[in-house]
């Protein structure tokens, strides 16, 4: 079966500081978007989580403290990526 799209198709991948909705933060957000000329984009960004990243975390993920230190905030972040995802369907 063949894929058809009419409109970009946007494939999210989070890693965040926990599992905890309305806690825990994003530390990694990354959008791997499919153009339906088959045509591909990516989008990566690490993210400030403005909290500690739990050490099951840094073991799970690879990303400490010390790489989002500098990182931007999300709100820092999320206009670009609204705009990345303009007319995208999720997936």
């Amino acid at each position: 079966m063949q894929l058809t799209l009419t409109r970009p198709l946007a494939f999210f991948d989070l890693e965040s500081t926990g599992l905890t909705i309305g806690l825990d933060r994003i530390i990694e957000i990354s959008v791997l978007k499919l153009h339906p000329d088959g045509s591909k984009e990516l989008f990566t960004r690490k993210v400030n989580p403005e909290m500690s990243i739990p050490q099951v975390v840094v073991n799970l993920t690879g990303i400490n403290n010390e790489d989002v230190a500098n990182a931007p905030k999300f709100i820092e972040i999320a206009e670009e990526l609204n705009s990345f995802l303009d007319n995208c369907d999720l997936a």
